[in-house]
């Protein structure tokens, strides 16, 4: 089946052995094969518009955000049916969001239905209270969990039809050093 959606993601691997059981159960997309993420923009265009020059303007607008580090600090909660990871800082995902979107004001982060897009790694949604509370309490003791984020993945498929797949990786820029250049 041809995939009929696509997503940004950062892969963060460091949170695996903490996340990987709970997101194998608690979530449904680490059943369609997307791994433990910070969401960048989904959905993202539609796969027919995938087109090289967008992944050309893909590829230059994440290059403009320099490669930064992050740590999952805490666990956090939307309402009572989402448990997730918080990354700090979150302004570098923000940043990204919202370069992309710039670039491609045709696709709002979550389709424009929240009005603020809080960065965060879903560790599970839509289970029995007791078994997310067991699940924060559980990853809470790996954290924090520090990663080193130094690209992008566009992937693509069809939500609980199909696998997802890598489509593109995008490096992000070199770090920001706070430096100035000097010219002679």
């Amino acid at each position: 089946m041809e995939p009929t959606q696509t997503a940004l993601i950062v892969p963060i691997p460091e949170a695996e052995e903490a996340v990987g059981r709970f997101r194998a159960s608690l979530d449904r997309a680490a059943s369609w094969g997307v791994p433990a993420h910070v969401t960048v923009l989904y959905p993202f265009l539609p796969p027919q518009r995938i087109t090289e020059q967008a992944l050309a303007a893909l590829r230059d607008t994440i290059a403009g955000v320099p490669r930064f580090d992050v740590a999952l600090t805490h666990v956090d909660w939307f309402g009572d049916a989402v448990l997730w990871l918080a990354p700090q800082p979150d302004r570098p995902f923000r940043d990204l969001t919202g370069a992309v979107w710039r670039r491609f004001p045709e696709t709002p982060p979550y389709a424009g239905a929240h009005s603020d897009v809080v960065p965060h790694l879903t560790i599970g949604h839509d289970a029995d209270k007791p078994v997310l509370n067991h699940a924060a309490e559980t990853v809470a003791a790996y954290l924090p969990i520090n990663a080193a984020v130094g690209g992008v993945r566009l992937i693509a498929g069809t939500p609980d039809v199909s696998p997802w797949r890598t489509v593109c990786e995008f490096p992000l820029g070199a770090p920001d050093t706070g430096l100035q250049a000097v010219s002679a």
